[in-house]
């Protein structure tokens, strides 16, 4: 995975989000065959589950404090008792990015949305959370329960949070034989089931059966919520802006909503990686990341709109997902892409009022747009690799923006390729032309003897 730090004030864990389709690349993989989490089944499906609550300071103002951790790591050595010291840290700061303005509530939609916590040794923490105004009698806080595991899957952990909320009805301490049990249970295989026992009072032992979707690339994204914001067009203008690398901040009140559709402008740039700043859901003290002068992709709720305006901010891309409308553009985004390219993924997206097809394969079908505008425009770089007698790959980058017959297209290459997802995606390519295939590949090779056909025909 490709991840470039935030330098903030939490150190050594800074704030990323894991966009859906980013991972290490394994050995015999082609660049771009790429799942969340190549090698996390069997393990454990979490680290922590811990409990943030707001608490008033001697200023009368109120913070988040971790106030239960589940499980208690004792006998650690020196490092990992520092290592988790940090991590806990960090923690409530992003599980209430919104400020300390709180005031006791009597009604509160439960919210869910996530974060990563990047170590400096490149280890990555995902933070699941669960945003609930816990029963009882009268005005009271919300409270934040987070899950924090190195494993991608939001569908699934979404379903765990549900559990998690109904036993807090309930009462906290159901909770943790819950947790218990999953604890134990080692996580699914992509497209396998892990059936979880658990007690509860007045309802006896309830089977909850977890099932990881089949295909990891997507797993960690939900396409339908991106396009209950934004129009197609839109979605096509973001996605030009990302894979140049641009700076694009989406704006929405809630945060389950800035969460689930920056995730899925991120899946969108399969089989690349987006590799700079990215920020899901920024908290208060952190908004000066929009003056930041290299790229970034971050989430603000609107409530800060008018202090992100104030800041001096250069070329942005700003995103208003409650209205679907852009507040701010460069004003070339409609003329990025290929215009023939564009009708045909526009022709091809799926409408999301569409009830016939289900998450997953609304999410396969969006996917897909995306992927096959991919094939079409750097599907021949395969074809623009010099190999040397020791196996090492050299990339003719002038002769691959020729290549194409299309105008528009050679233009799009011309500043694609200057991107750094793209050098990254051609240094995997440089390293071994013996690779095992992938799904990018696959869709390479199908593309390829599509063309031979209709040329034969």
């Amino acid at each position: 995975m490709h991840l470039i730090p935030i330098q903030i004030n939490v150190p050594p864990y800074e704030p990323q989000d894991i966009p859906p389709t980013e991972s290490k690349i394994d050995a015999g993989r082609r660049p771009g065959d790429r799942s969340s989490f190549p090698s996390s089944a069997g393990h454990l499906f979490f680290e922590y589950l811990v409990v943030v609550s707001l608490k008033k300071n001697s200023g009368g103002n109120y913070e988040p404090k971790i106030t239960y951790q589940f499980p208690k790591r004792e006998n650690l050595l020196r490092g990992q008792r520092e290592e988790e010291e940090r991590l806990l840290q960090a923690i409530p700061l992003f599980c209430f990015p919104d400020g300390n303005e709180w005031a006791p509530l009597t009604e509160y939609t439960s919210e869910t949305f996530s974060f990563v916590l990047t170590n400096v040794d490149g280890s990555r923490k995902i933070g699941y959370c669960r945003r609930l105004l816990p029963t009882g009698r009268g005005a009271r806080l919300p409270e934040v329960y987070c899950i924090i595991s190195c494993l991608g899957c939001f569908g699934l952990f979404s379903k765990i949070l549900d559990e998690v909320e109904k036993r807090r009805q309930i009462s906290a301490a159901v909770i943790y034989p819950f947790m218990q049990g999953l604890r134990e249970s080692s996580f699914p295989a992509p497209g396998k089931t892990v059936t979880i026992k658990s007690f509860i009072p007045d309802s006896g032992t309830e089977l909850l059966e977890l099932t990881r979707p089949l295909d990891s690339r997507l797993e960690h994204v939900e396409f339908r919520a991106l396009l209950q914001c934004l129009s197609p067009d839109k979605i096509l203008q973001i996605f030009a802006s990302t894979a140049l690398e641009r700076r694009i901040v989406f704006l929405a009140e809630d945060l389950s909503s800035l969460s689930k559709c920056i995730h899925a402008a991120a899946a969108l740039l399969y089989p690349f990686t987006w590799a700079h700043t990215y920020i899901p859901v920024v908290p208060e003290q952190l908004l000066s990341t929009v003056c930041c002068p290299t790229p970034f992709m971050v989430g603000i709720q609107k409530r800060y709109l008018e202090e992100v305006l104030d800041q001096p901010m250069e070329e942005v891309l700003l995103v208003d997902l409650c209205e679907g409308k852009f507040l701010k553009l460069v004003g070339d985004e409609d003329e990025i892409l290929p215009g023939k390219l564009q009708s045909e993924m526009l022709a091809s997206l799926p409408t999301v009022s569409n009830n016939i097809m289900t998450s997953e394969e609304f999410n396969v079908r969006v996917s897909e747009t995306f992927v096959q505008f991919f094939v079409k425009t750097i599907g021949h770089y395969p074809a623009h690799i010099k190999w040397n007698r020791s196996g090492q790959g050299s990339f003719q980058e002038k002769s691959f923006c020729k290549a194409p017959t299309s105008k528009t297209c050679r233009r799009f290459l011309k500043r694609f390729v200057k991107t750094q997802m793209f050098s990254l995606f051609i240094q995997e390519a440089e390293r071994s032309r013996k690779c095992v295939e992938g799904y990018f590949q696959q869709k390479l090779n199908e593309y390829q003897e599509q063309k031979k056909l209709r040329r034969l025909s």
